[in-house]
């Protein structure tokens, strides 16, 4: 084939697919896992952090130290194959072994991951899970008894998948221990990759529960703020109104403009604040509900299944931070309506004063006309008077020459000059206003 120019991100992207595949398991075998994530400002952490952590724990069990720039490690850490994935917000670590502890969920088990080392984590523990997986008996109703004492009766979920290979039970509940516990039990035959996946999705479903219930939380302190701000809001709404039915907008904008200013700002800010976390638990949440529905859960002896758990216990929480999330929305698009209610009733209010302005200034403006009329009428008259005299004086000897007195020489110069005059003030005033209009 001949060469062609590939995109840079090609092969990386393509990689990423085949990144983080799951993992291979026999039954029997156990599986530990622990997620980390830093309080604040996950998403902004410092990666390397993360990576020296996972040096010193591969240090701790003789594993290879990981690559500094990779997102994932597996490597053999002693008895246990270790699995290192680091996400936008948390990372994970999972820990394999075969066979199963003496004492049915063992804490020690977990000892990979000493709880010094946990200590001294970027972040905070958001996940603790123990999977163990073993065979599942000819007559699967002899696991009954070990999920009673296993589980709380109350909470349990016990549940086929995958076309009744596996039953899977857990009940959600952190033991004294600080595990969350699931146990899997396969029909003897189900291949190690279709294991793997069964328990890579318990952990993802364990992981991302946890992480969109964290947005709960930021919901029900959302609420109380929004509670403090709606009445604040629903009141500077109806002073407005009930302004403008007393006919003085322009008061209702002094007294409300800056209540409104400081209403719409706090909602900004809560949403700056929230909008971050309320997304990515709508995106967790997603994951978490496809997680599920890839398990093609059934109903094993009565018992509730995981679809029926979480939608008693999960989604309610899911549906507070949704409607927090809405409630947001609409309070930010009420402030934005009353903002623009306010600016509509002032702006015709200062219509309606500009018009009155512009009347008064029409008025004015006619007196001002009438004035200056009147102005030169007078200066008309006043010119011709001084016009007149001044003519007399100079054609005053001539016509005393030829008989015409002086009596009769003013009366015929007058209205000539004041008919002069009269023009030359006109052509003036014609000429300014052609130039005013140029």
């Amino acid at each position: 084939m001949a060469p062609m120019d590939e995109h840079p991100l090609r092969y990386q992207l393509v990689n990423e697919l085949h990144a983080r595949p799951s993992p291979l398991l026999s039954a029997p075998c156990t599986v530990v896992y622990v997620a980390f994530k830093e309080p604040k400002d996950a998403a902004n952490r410092d990666l390397s952090a993360d990576v020296d952590h996972l040096a010193e724990l591969a240090r701790r069990h003789g594993a290879p130290a990981p690559d500094p720039q990779s997102s994932h490690y597996a490597a053999r850490a002693g008895r246990y194959d270790l699995r290192w994935e680091q996400h936008t917000e948390f990372v994970t670590y999972a820990g394999f072994f075969p066979g199963l502890p003496a004492t049915p969920f063992d804490p020690a088990t977990g000892a990979i991951f000493p709880e010094e080392w946990q200590a001294r984590a970027p972040g905070l523990r958001v996940a603790s899970v123990m999977v163990q997986v073993a065979l599942l008996p000819e007559n699967a109703a002899e696991i009954q008894p070990l999920l009673d004492e296993w589980f709380v009766g109350d909470s349990l979920a016990a549940f086929w998948v995958l076309d009744e290979s596996a039953v899977v039970a857990g009940d959600f509940r952190i033991d004294p221990a600080g595990w969350m516990r699931f146990a899997v039990f396969v029909r003897p035959g189900v291949g190690d990759g279709r294991i793997g996946r069964i328990v890579q999705r318990l952990l993802e479903i364990e992981t991302y529960r946890a992480m969109s219930m964290l947005g709960l939380e930021q919901a029900r302190g959302l609420n109380a703020q929004m509670n403090a701000l709606e009445p604040q809001l629903s009141g500077l709404v109806a002073d407005m109104s009930g302004a403008a039915e007393n006919g003085n907008p322009e008061r209702t904008a002094e007294q409300t403009l800056n209540d409104l200013l400081t209403v719409s700002s706090a909602l900004e800010r809560l949403a700056m604040r929230s909008t971050f976390r309320l997304g990515a638990t709508a995106a967790y949440e997603a994951i978490v509900t496809d997680r599920i529905n890839v398990l093609r859960e059934t109903r094993f002896t009565g018992r509730q299944t995981l679809t029926e758990f979480m939608m008693r216990r999960y989604d309610p929480a899911m549906r507070t931070v949704k409607s927090a999330k809405e409630r947001l929305r609409s309070m930010i698009e009420r402030a934005a309506r009353a903002g623009e209610l306010l600016r509509t009733r002032v702006d015709v209010y200062r219509s309606a004063q500009n018009q009155q302005i512009m009347t008064r200034m029409d008025r004015r403006a006619d007196l001002q006309l009438r004035l200056q009329h009147t102005v030169e009428g007078l200066s008309v008259v006043a010119i011709s008077y001084y016009a007149v005299g001044l003519l007399g004086y100079m054609l005053g000897p001539p016509a005393e020459a030829i008989g015409i007195e002086k009596a009769v020489l003013t009366a015929l110069l007058v209205p000539v000059v004041v008919l002069c005059v009269w023009l030359g003030m006109r052509r003036i005033r014609r000429r300014l206003h052609d130039h005013d209009q140029e």
